[in-house]
């Protein structure tokens, strides 16, 4: 299978990546005419220059004395802001390369197929187990507005066309698509607002999602065709644009419900031009008119858009089942497939189409707590802060009364209050599962949690029933470690169990990757986080209550990314997994849904991953009690280096000084500030994971997702355990995945390019530090994994990481040189040219994110 994948790959994505590249050399575009015939050139002195370890600045300016001597600083200027333009463009090139050759580069239809699933479940007589599984297991995959997604839709809808002439071998085509792409603008003059970043999102439902789950639905119910119920939701969407206000004051609860009133739109559009498919087949007496009918209605309420000729989700659910019962009873169930897969649709995604999430950070909800108490003091105990926890939840859970939002001045605080109102309009406009989770950001334990249900009563509910789910997330090492406690305390509380009861018993816990990561290190955060679904597990079960994990995942291995069905097809027994849910974002948005079998074939992945860890007994599921003690050293072990990193006098000085960490912010690729707070100051606390975990991809130096990794592997080493190590590997899922997914982060690392840094006065033994522990966290995942190099049982990953990164090179290249030329610019007081090197450094992000395609 790797080798048929490897020669795919070959043919298919690198082959011709030279012979459209090559086509794209001879287009008559500005920027090609310029750098098309020196770029070659360019790369090749990037390649030969560091293989004899020269800087940047050495390499750039040899090639300018060699290949154009007479180039004043401006003309040097001009040609590598062109350089990156062209280079941008090849990387979206082999995007739309990889997504036409989707089906025959990834492992579609191993192993994690359906037809494999049902063969196993029909071997070992499991389909009784199959259909109470199918009756209550779903996955559901959140979008979020991170700012990672880099390419406008214009570039997208370029991207798409030419994935598309490329798979038919329309080369005149796809010569005019790359022309079109060589005279399209790649850089947003301004940041978008809140709104555009959901329209950009609400395009990949629409297009991508809708039809994707449904054919997915279809290609299960085949082989399970009496076990996929009605009552439960086999795949369901999230969305944060427009509900996620944590460190965004762009968000309003006018946005929020504006945003809302769009996914409706949206799915109400998706239904519409399904109805007028469906007419075309249903020509029949007693369902044509039915659909006729329901054409006009939705015409109705698409041309009304203040909701006044909105339809009732029971009434057109009803409708399908008249037009179901007249086909079996009248035509011979003719065309009943059709009807039954929109019908499918339609039950999965009401009209809400996606789930709003409403998120708000811990401190900003106890300011506006604070700002109700303090403005009604009847409402609980002066000294509510000094009783104890226990105490605190019963003032809080039985809170009475009604308080009047409009009051408040402070514009934050405003916001948190009326955002209960607003989910609360959203469940009466598109559903209750329109809007019905409030997720804590910074969550430290169960006050945080009744402080919101406080607020929700005061501002919105009353006396009414609850409709809305509280989520905790747990980011920090400190608060992954205390979170089963956190949630001993609120289920010990009568009045939290009554509403757990009218929940169906669910509770939802967020735990966050990303900034676990950035806290605590790759290896401590992964066992942290398994640690806590542990003792969450317990604790839930023992409660009688179902938990489900939200797991907060970025892109890259250091923000949760990586292999996702190895990782939740080992969670094993002792962790609850009855739902997967998990946040997409930004690249990953267009690298893994991007197209509609990509959608389908990692939809149908996270389905199958949490099929196996239910339904199957897998031994390397199951960790024993010598294999946890190891991964616990190994962490605690790979935590003291890395937190030793961490705060070293020169950590953050490091980024801020010789790392691209400030351009984020500078960027306009979300509406979202780059970091927490209003400080001047850069604090590691205000950071946000993907700014932080971004710079360091951009240095290729990748540190969050193997620092420490290598130290804790070599102390096991010098105490004689490196084969417990190596056994570790092959028997443990759990440990395979993680180690795997570091070996990502260092197959996309390149410390020649910053080689130049080892001679720095004030960062050259910093710089040798992480040096050092990547050259031997490289050597010992390979001693204990046996390969001879990284990603070596995973060839489709490694030879496309191994294309762009070689395509990028010279963008990394001019990116160093423009952060050395603002050092020079700066340290002399000759700033004629300083914008301009800044400028080509913010441009530089964009190609490097958008070929890394999982960097931050």
């Amino acid at each position: 299978m790797s080798e048929s994948i490897e020669k795919s790959y070959k043919e298919l994505v690198a082959l011709k990546y030279q012979l459209y590249n090559s086509l794209f050399l001879t287009l008559p575009l500005d920027a090609v005419e310029q750098t098309g015939l020196l770029l070659p050139l360019l790369h090749e002195a990037c390649e030969k220059g560091y293989e004899k370890s020269y800087s940047p600045s050495a390499i750039l300016n040899n090639f300018f004395v060699t290949h154009k001597p007479d180039f004043s600083e401006k003309d040097r200027i001009t040609f590598l802001f062109k350089s990156i333009q062209y280079i941008e463009r090849q990387i979206v090139l082999i995007d739309a390369l990889e997504e036409a050759a989707y089906s025959k580069i990834h492992r579609i239809g191993n192993s994690n197929s359906w037809e494999w699933i049902s063969e196993k479940v029909k071997s070992l007589n499991l389909q009784v187990q199959m259909k109470e599984l199918l009756s209550s297991f779903g996955i559901r995959v959140v979008l979020t507005a991170h700012p990672t997604q880099f390419y406008t839709g214009s570039v997208l809808a370029i991207s798409n066309d030419l994935t598309e002439a490329i798979d038919e071998g329309d080369v005149s085509m796809a010569r005019d698509l790359l022309q079109q792409l060589g005279r399209t603008p790649f850089y947003r003059k301004e940041k978008p607002s809140v709104y555009k970043e959901a329209l950009s999102l609400i395009w990949y439902l629409g297009n991508i999602f809708y039809p994707a789950a449904g054919e997915l639905l279809e290609r299960i119910s085949q082989h399970f065709p009496e076990d996929i119920v009605k009552e439960n939701q086999l795949i369901s969407l999230g969305f944060w644009p427009g509900g996620d206000r944590d460190g965004n004051p762009f968000v309003t609860v006018d946005t929020t419900l504006k945003v809302a009133k769009r996914l409706r739109f949206a799915i109400v559009t998706s239904y519409y031009e399904e109805l007028k498919t469906l007419k075309r087949r249903l020509s029949f007496s007693g369902a044509y008119e039915i659909l006729n009918q329901l054409d006009e209605l939705f015409y109705a309420e698409l041309t009304h858009p203040n909701g006044e000729k909105n339809i009732e989700l029971a009434y057109f659910i009803a409708k399908l089942y008249e037009i179901e019962n007249v086909l079996k009873e009248k035509h011979q169930s003719l065309f009943l497939d059709k009807l039954i897969s929109f019908k499918r649709k339609v039950l999965l995604f009401g009209f809400y189409f996606a789930s709003i999430d409403i998120r708000q950070d811990s401190r900003v909800i106890g300011k506006a707590f604070d700002a109700v108490a303090a403005n009604n003091p009847k409402l609980f105990p002066n000294n509510l802060a000094e009783l104890h926890e226990a105490e605190q939840l019963v003032h809080l859970l039985n809170v009475k009364g009604h308080i009047d939002t409009a009051i408040y001045d402070d514009s934050l605080t405003k916001d948190t209050l009326d955002s209960f109102g607003v989910i609360k309009k959203i469940q009466q406009m598109n559903g209750e599962l329109g809007a019905h989770r409030y997720i804590i950001s910074n969550c430290r334990g169960p006050i945080d949690m009744a402080k919101v249900i406080a607020l929700a009563r005061l501002c919105s509910w009353g006396d009414e029933l609850l409709t809305l789910d509280i989520v905790p997330l747990f980011e920090t090492v400190e608060d992954l470690k205390s979170a089963g406690q956190s949630m001993v305390t609120i289920y010990n509380n009568t009045t939290y169990k009554k509403h757990l009861i009218a929940r169906k018993k669910r509770q939802t816990v967020m735990l966050g990757f990303s900034d676990g990561t950035k806290d605590g290190g790759y290896l401590m955060a992964n066992w942290a986080i398994f640690r806590a679904k542990e003792d969450v597990t317990k604790i839930s079960r023992e409660n009688s209550a179902e938990v489900v994990f939200f797991d907060g995942r970025g892109g890259p291995p250091a923000r949760g990314g990586g292999n996702s069905h190895l990782f939740y097809s080992a969670l094993g027994k002792t962790i609850e997994s009855k739902q997967i849910q998990i946040t997409i974002q930004g690249q990953t948005i267009s690298s893994h849904y991007g197209i509609k079998e990509a959608a389908i074939h990692n939809l149908g992945h996270l389905l199958t991953a949490g099929i196996e860890n239910n339904l199957f007994t897998r031994a390397s599921s199951n960790l024993n009690e010598d294999q946890r003690l190891l991964i616990e050293q190994l962490s605690e072990r790979s935590y003291v280096k890395y937190d030793a990193l961490k705060n070293h006098p020169l950590f953050m000085p490091f980024l801020e000084e010789r790392s691209t960490l400030k351009y984020y912010g500078l960027a306009n690729i979300g509406s979202r500030p780059s970091k927490r707070g209003a400080d001047k100051k850069l604090k590691f606390e205000d950071l946000r994971a993907i700014p932080f975990v971004g710079a360091w991809s951009q240095l290729k130096q990748n540190v969050p997702g193997f620092f420490g990794v290598g130290t804790a592997l070599k102390e096991q080493e010098e105490k004689g355990n490196l084969q417990s190590c190596i056994d570790l590997y092959r028997s443990s899922t759990f440990f395979k995945a993680l180690i795997g997914n570091s070996m990502q982060s260092m197959s996309k690392t390149n410390f020649s390019i910053t080689q130049y840094m080892e001679n720095d006065p004030k960062f050259g033994e910093f710089w040798k530090i992480i040096h050092a522990e990547f050259l031997l966290s490289k050597e010992m995942v390979l001693k204990v994994s046996g390969y001879k190099e990284l990603l070596e049982d995973n060839p489709r990953s490694r030879m496309s990481i191994s294309l762009r990164e070689k395509v990028v090179l010279p963008l990394l290249t001019i990116q160093q040189y423009a952060l050395i030329e603002i050092q020079k610019a700066q340290e002399s007081g000759k700033e004629d040219y300083l914008s301009n090197y800044q400028s080509m450094v913010m441009r530089s992000l964009f190609g490097n994110i958008n070929a890394s395609r999982n960097s931050v």
